[in-house]
């Protein structure tokens, strides 16, 4: 939490007193100042003195760092300003909000999980990539039976209400993905796009990691747009025409039909509903 500072750093960002480690007080863009001496430490030079390579933050100043100017010890340094304060504070909020997601995937695996035969054992449930999507809380949720892009609502935004199982349509840069509402104990409501389920073709938890990161990034790129809409429509005139065949022999293969979640996780992506995918109820809660 930040506060206002007083004396000389009066009006600007930061927190009373002296650093004393606090580096979850500070950003990495912090200008902190000796209070003996006024002597700035600016991340953006470094210390030429100390040989401090630019672009270095305060908290990654070795121990045995000393003011320059007076040879003060670190902890006697204050915030000048901290332009990075409002950023940290937000990645603070978003992360003990989905440390409680995560929470809650961990306890169903160790009570409802473990045992399911489609489980993949080399994974564990962990959160990947989280950022603020027009001010709510957006990554992937990894878990050893499923892998899903998940919404949070925003700061002070009720979402207990959501109905499990309603279906809704998210727009982002590169298309329209169906999410799935859903609620937990720990973490409350929240929007689940599946992407993954089972996990059978990762064999590693940093295999898992690199694709969510991956679909995190394509998420976000409009030109992908195009490729979407375009699958969208060929598999609309595909169901339309099993719809009226009414025989196995006319059905168009899957391959040919690519899925807005297919695209942003790299073609591996389930194509079955989200529910269908999940091999109990542990694993439909998401």
């Amino acid at each position: 939490m930040t506060v206002q500072a007083t004396g000389p750093t009066s009006g600007q960002t930061g927190f009373e007193g002296s650093y004393l480690g606090a580096n979850d007080r500070i950003s990495d863009r912090a200008v902190m100042e000796c209070k003996i001496c006024w002597t700035p430490y600016d991340p953006a030079e470094g210390d030429d003195y100390r040989q401090v390579l630019p672009g270095t933050p305060f908290s990654a100043l070795p121990d045995d760092w000393h003011c320059p100017g007076c040879d003060a010890p670190k902890n006697q340094f204050m915030v000048l300003s901290d332009p990075g304060a409002a950023e940290m504070l937000r990645s603070r909020q978003i992360e003990e909000r989905v440390d409680l997601l995560v929470a809650d995937f961990r306890e169903i695996w160790n009570a409802r999980m473990r045992d399911v035969p489609l489980v993949n054992k080399a994974l564990r449930v962990e959160a990947v990539g989280f950022v603020a999507h027009e001010g709510r809380p957006l990554g992937v949720l990894i878990s050893p039976w499923f892998m899903n892009l998940v919404m949070l609502p925003a700061e002070g935004e009720d979402w207990s209400g959501l109905v499990p199982g309603t279906h809704e349509e998210i727009a982002f840069p590169s298309g329209r993905y169906e999410f799935i509402h859903n609620r937990r104990d720990m973490g409350g409501g929240y929007k689940a796009c599946s992407l993954f389920s089972p996990m059978g073709d990762f064999q590693t938890q940093l295999q898992a990691v690199d694709v969510a990161r991956a679909i995190m990034v394509e998420l976000f790129r409009a030109e992908n747009r195009a490729e979407t809409d375009r699958s969208a429509e060929i598999r609309a005139v595909r169901e339309a025409e099993l719809a009226v065949a009414e025989t196995e022999d006319v059905m168009s293969d899957p391959s040919t039909t690519v899925s807005r979640r297919k695209l942003i996780s790299g073609g591996f992506a389930s194509e079955g509903h989200p529910d269908e995918n999940h091999p109990d109820e542990g694993a439909q809660a998401l």
